[in-house]
């Protein structure tokens, strides 16, 4: 056995100790018990949540090599009362893919993350994967002549179904055709969520470049570069596009718009 792999079990047990000693009986109504000679849950405990049998799960944490199931780390993970973070560490170990990252988010942003974004002095905003606009300062909604503070406030619904857009944006059609494809690439994990399926038919009846783009199966990364538009009472303004993915919200990405001098 190669010695990372040995390493890397190692790593995954001890983790898992960790996670273990931090549950509180009590979060699983389980009884405090008077001989429990170490903080959080026993392992027969662990066990037991997880549906495998005690020495299964001591395995496990001995670092042993053990064929463990994705159901099994999805119980495990919820037993342990995993967080985002400690769910992605647990999952990255055992080198396995974890069918809840392809979920979509349905969790407001974090305190001050909307400031952050109002601080900013060109127009920027945040989307989710589902392409919804989180979060925008008041340049951007300058840009956009009021959107998305009037009307649905996701950036696939204003491009294909609101008149405005098409001359708003530049270039219209060749730029909605790329969106389509950028936004293909951002849901490939949420290929079966309801909420991309009711989206994705929703324009497709709307809108037939979208139908006809989403077809085609084309693929492409969300990138930079420069950005026109052809504002009603301002005129013609260019940008440079920016986008970032968060830390603290994996999930989602910051645009900024930087005026092209």
């Amino acid at each position: 056995m190669p010695r990372d792999d040995a390493a890397r079990r190692q790593a995954l047990g001890a983790f898992l100790r960790s996670a273990r000693a931090r549950v509180s009986p009590g979060d699983h109504g389980l009884p405090p018990g008077l001989r429990r000679r170490t903080p959080g849950l026993r392992r027969e405990e662990v066990a037991q949540l997880g549906g495998i049998s005690t020495t299964w799960y001591t395995w496990i944490e001995q670092g042993r090599e053990v064929s463990v199931s994705v159901d099994v780390w999805c119980r495990l993970a919820d037993a342990l009362k995993l967080a985002r973070a400690e769910r992605h560490y647990l999952f990255s170990l055992a080198e396995c893919a974890d069918p809840q990252a392809g979920r979509l988010d349905t969790v407001a942003l974090p305190d001050g993350l909307s400031d952050c974004v109002d601080s900013i002095q060109g127009p920027a905003y945040i989307l989710d994967q589902a392409w919804n606009v989180l979060a925008w300062n008041p340049a951007l909604q300058q840009l956009f002549d009021g959107w998305p503070g009037r009307g649905r406030a996701n950036l696939l619904h204003y491009i294909f179904m609101e008149p405005a857009a098409r001359t708003l944006v530049l270039d219209w059609e060749e730029r909605a055709s790329r969106v389509v494809a950028e936004f293909r690439a951002d849901v490939a994990a949420l290929a079966g969520d309801p909420a991309i399926g009711s989206l994705v038919a929703e324009l497709q009846a709307g809108s037939p470049l979208f139908a006809r783009c989403w077809t085609r199966q084309t693929v492409i990364d969300r990138e930079g570069g420069l950005r026109e538009f052809q504002h009603p009472s301002r005129g013609r303004l260019r940008f440079r596009q920016f986008t970032f993915r968060l830390a603290i919200r994996p999930d989602c990405k910051l645009v900024m718009l930087l005026g092209d001098q």
